[in-house]
């Protein structure tokens, strides 16, 4: 999934007014329509009665609005606290990385939005319900609901035609378009929606259903425009910092007659005997105030042409590093074992090839690499920890819980047949099966691989067929096993590592690009002011020049005009 980075500047100005509006004294779901109620309060997890009156559905939503929508954060896993600090360019508290209490009173310290703005942004959801959706999707969008969109399709005129004409589409399908039905994502494939949880660090709900994947799509939708947002201002600021340097940087390399000259030409008084610094402070407090200032122009037209290289040059490092990841996921695959292979296929509802060689597999998991899991599995259990096991076996009254000496590799098999038994019966026996695993899940997930010993860590990367050699230390073969289990579990290798951290450090490393190339404009400046008609030396290294010879060459060809 790509973005631009000037198409996120863009989005986040205009989602900027999206939250205008008045909140008076109404709150948004007062208009909403019963299926919209239900709909919101089932994609939160609020059991509601059935069936029940408006009345009814209304007030729960009432109790539940500020914890879901004010606060959300405190109904959040450990790794989406985690995902949402890193997003905002803060290091977990050293100790913390699991303690759920701790976690959320560091992204509460964080939390800027306040209660109302949050509520009145569900007065328009048109404004920001689109913010996530790539341009492909987009326009998929368009096309399938006959919206002319200007050509060429840019992201900003496709997101202002779906918005435009969204109530109008949901209208034309009888649709409520308050809080949008399952409607609106008719052109995602299940692989898009688990892509969009996962690029933002959200946990895929297990088991997984489309109806499941679009709701958490949609819960999450909005925060995932605020954190667009944030993430496009700070980079705002980058940008404008970084122009402004650009712009000392020609100023500085005006001799003192040129300042002279130019404040002449715009009426402003020197005072006789001025030095050096005192012109150049006397032509920074007056540059921004004058009409015609050429110093201002040529710095924007320079600054725009560094951006677009630099641009450039983070497209096509961003490009490669995701084709990196695909191809680490590509050959970690490549080496496990037949029936990791077609586990991985079973989870997801894929045809496992009957008789199928090893070849075959590789490329079906490869091919299903963005699948969502459909459900629980005899597999659920393989990243349990003994202690976990133990309690689960406990819970279905099976002896292996309290067997002495009892290797975590007996207990997990009996684990696996505990689950194969009831999920052949079905039936109110399976039902309490799920049960618990929903709720025994993500407690396990929280510690996984923390407490288990060595024996148990080589055993478990031995399932997958990877190799463990003699020396390699408990830290090393943790991280191992957690690759391989978040392969094995989500096709990717870091769920956690989210669009918004990635998009943040992209923008901040087109910034430092950008200002390598003013500070190296302007040392080449003031040596050509001093030596005059000599060259510019090559500096010692040579990654350094390349980043920042865009600018250097528009700095250069700016003073000539000048």
């Amino acid at each position: 999934m790509r973005f631009s980075l000037s198409s996120v500047l863009l989005v986040a100005l205009a989602a900027d007014s999206a939250v205008a509006s008045s909140w008076f004294s109404k709150a948004a779901y007062n208009k909403w329509h019963e299926t919209e109620l239900e709909r919101w309060l089932s994609d939160h997890n609020v059991p509601y009665p059935t069936p029940a009156d408006r009345k009814d559905l209304e007030n729960l939503v009432k109790t539940n609005w500020d914890s879901k929508v004010a606060t959300p954060y405190a109904d959040w896993e450990p790794a989406q606290l985690q995902s949402y600090l890193k997003a905002k360019g803060t290091d977990v508290k050293k100790g913390t990385e699991s303690n759920k209490q701790s976690l959320v009173s560091q992204v509460q310290g964080l939390w800027h939005e306040s209660a109302d703005t949050a509520s009145n942004s569900y007065n328009s959801v048109k404004d920001w319900i689109f913010d996530g959706w790539t341009d492909s999707q987009l326009k998929a969008f368009l096309d399938k609901h006959d919206i002319p969109a200007p050509q060429p399709r840019k992201r900003d005129t496709m997101l202002a035609a779906a918005r435009n004409n969204y109530e109008s589409v949901a209208k034309k399908m009888k649709q409520t378009a308050n809080y949008p039905g399952n409607w609106l994502y008719e052109s995602w494939s299940e692989s898009d929606l688990k892509e969009f949880l996962d690029e933002r660090g959200v946990p895929v709900p297990q088991p997984s259903t489309r109806d499941k994947l679009i709701a958490s799509v949609r819960r999450n939708s909005r925060l995932s425009a605020i954190n667009a947002k944030d993430t496009a201002a700070s980079a705002s600021a980058s940008a404008k910092a970084a122009k402004e340097s650009l712009s000392d940087a020609l100023l500085d390399s005006w001799s003192d007659s040129k300042i002279k000259e130019w404040a002449d030409s715009n009426g402003i008084k020197v005072p006789q005997g001025s030095k050096r610094n005192e012109l150049l402070a006397l032509a920074r407090k007056h540059r921004d105030t004058l009409t015609g200032d050429k110093i201002a122009s040529s710095a924007s037209s320079a600054y725009g042409a560094a951006t677009s290289n630099v641009q450039d040059q983070y497209d096509t490092m961003t490009s490669k590093a995701q084709s990196a990841g695909q191809e680490t996921f590509d050959e970690a695959v490549a080496s496990w074992s037949d029936s990791r292979l077609k586990a991985f296929l079973d989870a997801r509802g894929v045809p496992v090839p009957q008789g199928g060689k090893k070849d075959e597999l590789v490329k079906q998991v490869r091919l299903n690499k963005h699948k969502a899991a459909s459900g629980w599995s005899a597999w659920t259990f393989d990243t349990w920890s003994t202690e976990n096991l133990k309690k689960w076996l406990s819970t279905q009254n099976n002896k292996a819980a309290n067997r002495a000496g009892a290797s975590r590799d007996d207990l997990l098999k009996q684990a696996q047949d505990s689950y194969a038994s009831a999920s052949k019966s079905g039936g109110s026996s399976y039902a309490t099966v799920t049960s618990y695993l929903a709720s025994a899940t993500d407690a396990a997930k929280d510690t996984t691989f923390d407490t288990w010993s060595d024996s148990d860590l080589k055993s478990y990367l031995d399932s997958y067929g990877v190799p463990t050699y003699q020396g390699s230390n408990t830290n090393e073969l943790r991280a191992m096993a957690r690759r391989n289990a978040n392969y094995f579990r989500y096709g990717t290798s870091t769920p956690q590592d989210t669009f918004f951290a990635r998009m943040r450090s992209g923008a901040q490393w087109v910034f430092d690009q950008l200002k390598i190339g003013v500070n190296s404009g302007r040392q080449s400046a003031t040596y050509e002011a001093e030596k005059a008609g000599d060259a510019v030396k090559e500096g010692a290294t040579t990654a350094t020049h390349r980043a920042g010879e865009a600018a250097q060459k528009v700095g250069d060809k700016v003073k000539e005009e000048l």
